[in-house]
C-alpha cells in the first residue's frame, strides 16, 4: 500500500510540474533574449521580446536575473508575469532627443475633467492596456529614475512606473518602486487588482487606483513627502462615469519622510521643502477626482507616520457611500487627522448631478502630536448635508497652541475650490468643526492638547440630528466645550463637564 502511494505521489508531482510547465511556456530569462543587467545598455527590444516569446506559448513568467536593467516602455500582454528576482533593478531610462517611452494616447474630449496623468497610460515603463491574468512579483526593485512627474506631456518621456488601463485578474506583489513618476501605480478600470506586500518610496502619488472595483491592498508601506500615498479615484478617464467600488485597504502604513529614506531605513524628516509653508502629505485619501463615486470601501489597521491623515472627498458629482474605516492609529499628523468634504468643484460633465456623501463610520481612531491648525473638518455645503456619519472611539492629541482671537473666525464655504485642509486655515476649533452635516453620532471621543489652546473642542455649524455621548474635550479655562451655530435636535449624554440636555433649536449658544 505504501509502495502505491508513493508512486501515486511521484506521478502527481510528474503531472504538476508537466501542467505547469506546459500551455504557460514557462519561464523566460530576458539575459537569453540580449538583455544585460549592466547598468548601461537600453533593453527595452530584449524584454519585449521575451514578452512575445511567452505570449507565443500561450503565457508564461519573464524573469528578471539580479541585475541593473535599463529600460523604456515594456507591454504587459495576457497571462504574462514579470518576475523581479532578488538584486534585479528594473530602472526607467532618460529619453534621448525626445526618443524613448511610448507616445501617450492621443487627446480625448474628456480630458478637461481631470489632470494629465490621468488620460495616458502608454507612456508608462510598464503599461498594459484590455488585459487579463497579469502580474508583478519578486523580491527586486522597480526604480522610476529618469521618469518624470509633471503634470504634461514631454517627448518620449516616461510619466510613471505602472500604467494599466481595462484590465482584469491583476496582482503586484512583494517588489518596492523607488522614485515611480507622476504615479507609482496608476490603475484605471482595472477590476479583480491585488497590491500586496509592496513598499513604495516616492515623491508623487504611490497608488493611484481610479474606476476600479475589487480591490485588495494589503501589507503596504507607502512614502510620498509630496503627494498622497495611496489614493482611491473615480475620474471620468474612462469617457463614462465608473465607481471605485469593493475595495478594502488593510495592514498598510503610509508616510511623508525624505524621498528614498523609507527604502534605505533611514526615515529621514529633513527636506527643506517642508519649511516654511509645506508640509508632507503621505496620506491615505478618497478623491479628489469623483465623477464616478466610492462605494463599499474598508480601511483597516493602517498606521499614519509623519503625514496628513485620512481623507474622504467628493467634489465633481458623485456619491461617497458605504465607507467603514477602522483601527487606525496615526502619530505627526502635520494638517487634519480626518477630512470629509462633500464639495462643488464640478470638474465633469455639465449633466452630472450634485455630490452625495452618506453612510459613513469611522471608528478605534488614535493620533498623537497633530497639528494645532486645523482639527479634524467635516464640511458638507449648504443644502447637501453630509449624512448618516458615525465616529467612536477616538483619541486625539493636538500640538496646542490656538489663541483666543482664532475662535471668532468665520470659515468660508470655498465651495468650488479644490479640495484640501490646509486650504481651509486656521479653524475656529481644535478638535472637530461639523458643518452642515445630518444625522451625526459621536460616542467614546476625547480630545486633548499638549500646550496652551484657547479655542473650543467642538464647534457645528448647520447641523441637524446630532447626538454626543461620553465625549471628553480638554478645554482652558472659561472655554465652552460645544459651540453650536444653527442647530437642530442636539443632545449630549454623559460628556464630560456638561449636563444631560437635548436642545431641539439653538441659533447660537455655547455649552
Amino acid at each position: 500500500m505504501k509502495i502505491k502511494v508513493f508512486l501515486l505521489s511521484i506521478l502527481l508531482a510528474s503531472f504538476f510540474v508537466t501542467a505547469a510547465n506546459a500551455g504557460t511556456g514557462g519561464w523566460y530569462n530576458v539575459k537569453d533574449y540580449g538583455a544585460k543587467g549592466d547598468g548601461q545598455t537600453i533593453n527595452t527590444v530584449a524584454i519585449n521580446a521575451a514578452i512575445d516569446e511567452a505570449v507565443k506559448n500561450g503565457g508564461g513568467t519573464i524573469l528578471f536575473p539580479a541585475g541593473n536593467y535599463l529600460s523604456y516602455s515594456i507591454h504587459l500582454q495576457n497571462n504574462i508575469s514579470l518576475y523581479l528576482d532578488q538584486g534585479a533593478v528594473l530602472i526607467g531610462a532618460k529619453e534621448v532627443g525626445g526618443v524613448g517611452y511610448d507616445d501617450p494616447e492621443p487627446s480625448t474630449p474628456y480630458e478637461a475633467y481631470q489632470d494629465f496623468g490621468h488620460n495616458h497610460w502608454k507612456n508608462s515603463l510598464i503599461w498594459g492596456i484590455e488585459l487579463h491574468d497579469i502580474s508583478i512579483r519578486g523580491e527586486g526593485m522597480i526604480w522610476g529614475r529618469d521618469l518624470t512627474h509633471t503634470n504634461r506631456a514631454v517627448k518620449g518621456g516616461g510619466n510613471k512606473a505602472i500604467g494599466l488601463k481595462l484590465c482584469r485578474n491583476v496582482t503586484i506583489k512583494d517588489i518596492s518602486i523607488l522614485h515611480g513618476g507622476h504615479f507609482g501605480i496608476l490603475a484605471t478600470g482595472v477590476d479583480n487588482l491585488t497590491l500586496s506586500n509592496l513598499r513604495i518610496d516616492t515623491d508623487c502619488d504611490g497608488f493611484d487606483i481610479d474606476c476600479c472595483k475589487n480591490v485588495r491592498i494589503d501589507n503596504c508601506t507607502v512614502n510620498s513627502p509630496f503627494d498622497d500615498a495611496i489614493c482611491l479615484k473615480s475620474s471620468f478617464a474612462l469617457g463614462q462615469p465608473r465607481a471605485t467600488e469593493n475595495v478594502t485597504i488593510a495592514n498598510c502604513q503610509v508616510s511623508g519622510y525624505e524621498m528614498g529614506t523609507l527604502l534605505d531605513g533611514t526615515f529621514k524628516r529633513t527636506y527643506k521643502e517642508y519649511q516654511p509653508n509645506s508640509c508632507p502629505n503621505g496620506r491615505i485619501k478618497l478623491g479628489t477626482e469623483s465623477t464616478g463615486g466610492f462605494r463599499n470601501i474598508t480601511i483597516v489597521n493602517c498606521v499614519f507616520d509623519f503625514s496628513f491623515g485620512l481623507a474622504l472627498e467628493t467634489v465633481d458629482g458623485a456619491p461617497l457611500e458605504n465607507v467603514n474605516i477602522s483601527n487606525l492609529t496615526m502619530r505627526d499628523i502635520v494638517d487634519c487627522p480626518i477630512f470629509l468634504r462633500l464639495g462643488a468643484r464640478m470638474r465633469c460633465p455639465p449633466s452630472t448631478p450634485m455630490s452625495v456623501c452618506r453612510r459613513i463610520n469611522i471608528s478605534n481612531v488614535v493620533v498623537h502630536n497633530a497639528h494645532y491648525k486645523s482639527g479634524c473638518i467635516i464640511s458638507g455645503l449648504p443644502g447637501h448635508n453630509i449624512e448618516d456619519l458615525e465616529l467612536s472611539n477616538i483619541q486625539i492629541h493636538y500640538e496646542g497652541g490656538g489663541t483666543k482671537e482664532m475662535t471668532s473666525r468665520q470659515v468660508e464655504e470655498y465651495a468650488k475650490d479644490y479640495p484640501e485642509p490646509q486650504d481651509f486655515g486656521t479653524m475656529p476649533s481644535y478638535g472637530f468643526f461639523f458643518r452642515h452635516v445630518k444625522n451625526l453620532r459621536v460616542h467614546d471621543v476625547a480630545v486633548a492638547f499638549m500646550s496652551e489652546e484657547q479655542r473650543p473642542p467642538f464647534v457645528l455649524d448647520d447641523v441637524e440630528d446630532a447626538a454626543f455621548h461620553h465625549i471628553t474635550g480638554q478645554k482652558a479655562t472659561g472655554a465652552p466645550s460645544f459651540v453650536l451655530n444653527n442647530i437642530r435636535d442636539f443632545t449630549v449624554q454623559q460628556c464630560k463637564g456638561l449636563k444631560d440636555l437635548a436642545i431641539p433649536l439653538a441659533k447660537k449658544r455655547k455649552l
